[in-house]
């Protein structure tokens, strides 16, 4: 079987792991799974046991970009952690085995909620989830980074002004047409970032409701997923990633909260969401919360520019959805400005 973003080599897969994995047996039999724009994920069964294996895209890739390794240490770094994470069993960095690297790790059988309105439940279990998210994210906050072996995951200090270098560069490197909000976006940005707090944390870089598994029948997190963008930063990107997420439009496309009842779902407002965060963490509140917000509205138009960008080059892992999402990079960018004006 050729190895693209879309398929698997199966024979080549079940070598590896009958010679890495303790206890793994065969038959194998893989199925991709839709979610995973960045990095293709697929779903490994055996008659005894489900893995998932996520692995780099093939083709010619942004630097840094697509990190599995990272995506591996940090979870292998979090397994006794207050951090809900998948068990880790192996990574290969060799490319010659399937065409780029790879890890495999536990499926988990739990449920996942596409959006922040949870269609179908009910208030307190709504009102749950988003509480275990808060939780989730106030001890990813409080995580030890040198006790777990992760104090040089990322560079010291200046991580804002270096996650807008970064991006910035990314942007332009996957750059398709000149877009007069983001060009303003990032000066203003560059011309406003906060001064150094003394917070730095690990950070997960996407910190959202659909990169989270949860216990069937409950409201508990059983791991949190998708780490491609984690590193050692500032905490407070994380928070407004979810506040992010919030204010876009409701349903497929948007998957936020703008313009619904809050109240009447059992969903806390934005700003009982950051309190009951700051409450866990022991802060007394954020100054200065809109830079942080209009920050996150950049990152996510610099990282949907990028999946259009790979849709255009054909090396993206679900090219109509890449599409879709590319056509929003001017919204996102006008978010980020209003953010910025409202402060």
């Amino acid at each position: 079987m050729s190895n693209t973003a879309q398929t698997l080599d199966l024979d080549a897969v079940d070598a590896y792991l009958r010679a890495h994995l303790p206890g793994y047996k065969g038959p194998l039999e893989a199925t991709k799974f839709d979610v995973g724009q960045s990095n293709p994920t697929f779903l490994l069964s055996t008659p005894a046991h489900k893995y998932v294996l996520r692995r780099k895209p093939p083709g010619v890739l942004l630097k840094s970009a697509h990190a599995v390794d990272r995506e591996f240490r940090v979870q292998k770094a979090l397994e006794n952690s207050k951090v809900p994470v998948a068990k880790m069993h192996l990574l290969c960095e060799d490319d010659s085995v399937i065409g780029s690297a790879f890890y495999v790790m536990d499926f988990l059988d739990g449920r996942n909620f596409a959006d922040p309105t949870m269609e179908g439940e009910d208030n307190a279990t709504r009102a749950g989830v988003i509480d275990e998210m808060n939780r989730v994210l106030a001890e990813l906050h409080m995580v030890d980074i040198d006790a777990v072996g992760l104090s040089d995951y990322g560079p010291p200090g200046n991580y804002i002004e270096r996650q807008l270098g970064r991006w910035s560069k990314q942007y332009r490197a996957s750059e398709t047409e000149v877009i007069p909000e983001m060009d303003t976006l990032m000066e203003r940005l560059a011309a406003t970032i906060p001064p150094e707090d003394g917070q730095r944390t690990l950070v997960h870089g996407d910190f959202r409701i659909d990169n989270m598994i949860f216990a069937k029948g409950s409201t508990d997190c059983l791991a949190m997923l998708d780490w491609e963008l984690s590193t050692i930063g500032h905490p407070y990107a994380d928070l407004a990633a979810v506040i992010m997420q919030w204010q876009m439009p409701p349903g497929g496309e948007g998957r936020g909260l703008d313009g619904i009842d809050r109240a009447a779902l059992g969903l806390p407002s934005d700003e009982a969401f950051i309190a009951s965060y700051c409450e866990r963490r022991g802060l007394p509140g954020i100054d200065n919360f809109g830079f942080y917000l209009s920050f996150c509205f950049f990152r996510m138009a610099a990282i949907i520019q990028g999946v259009l960008k790979r849709a255009l080059d054909g090396n993206a892992s679900n090219p109509e959805r890449a599409r879709q999402l590319g056509r929003h990079v001017p919204q996102f960018a006008a978010h980020g400005l209003a953010a910025l004006d409202k402060g």
